[in-house]
């Protein structure tokens, strides 16, 4: 079917929205609020449709941090609303992702991280609340610096104890106050496998 995409900047709005009252709102990420005060998270929208695309949008972007200096973007986050909308495709997708980080000899110097809209653990119940600590509004591939993910951590000596507490946080907040955030996928979104009416 065809795609419809949002403009840039709408993708660019709603990720912006889902950070600053999910990622940091919640603290589920305690160092995420530094690089987003200092405005050093770079936001770029790949208008790829497919994984061979997506993953020529994603050697562009980390060339493109790996030509900026840390305190100009620190970290980028890859936002794909057309690509790989349901969740197994995405996760299968990220094990190329690598192959490509170690192909290009990044891998040491930077790392992949993601986000989806249908995220779900798998040791987890389909409607878990947990899931929605990796939900976002669209896909989205995170590349971090080693560095930086090195330096936070000696600054957080208790990082092992995050997901813990978004665990804690989560389940406090319960479904109905995610959605009160309205900040990407409602609780009721399709689980994965289940099909999307948005798959190519």
């Amino acid at each position: 079917m065809t795609h419809a995409l949002p403009s840039p900047e709408a993708v660019i709005a709603a990720t912006q929205h889902w950070v600053e009252r999910a990622v940091i709102g919640l603290n589920l990420c305690p160092f995420a609020k530094g690089v987003q005060a200092k405005g050093q998270v770079f936001y770029a929208v790949s208008q790829a449709d497919n994984p061979q695309a997506l993953l020529a949008d994603l050697k562009q972007a980390l060339l493109d941090l790996q030509a900026c200096v840390p305190d100009q973007r620190d970290t980028t986050l890859l936002i794909a609303p057309l690509a790989l909308p349901d969740f197994l495709d995405f996760n299968d997708f990220l094990d190329r992702a690598d192959r490509l980080l170690r192909k290009m000899r990044l891998d040491g110097i930077f790392q992949i991280a993601s986000f989806h809209p249908q995220f779900q653990f798998a040791d987890a119940a389909p409607d878990d609340i947990s899931h929605f600590t990796n939900r976002a509004p669209y896909p989205i591939l995170h590349l971090l610096r080693e560095q930086s993910i090195d330096r936070a951590v000696a600054a957080f000596p208790d990082a092992a104890l995050i997901y813990e507490h978004n665990m804690q946080t989560l389940r406090a907040l319960g479904h109905a106050g995610w959605k009160a955030l309205n900040v990407g996928p409602a609780p009721d979104v399709p689980a994965p496998g289940s099909g999307s009416d948005t798959a190519p």
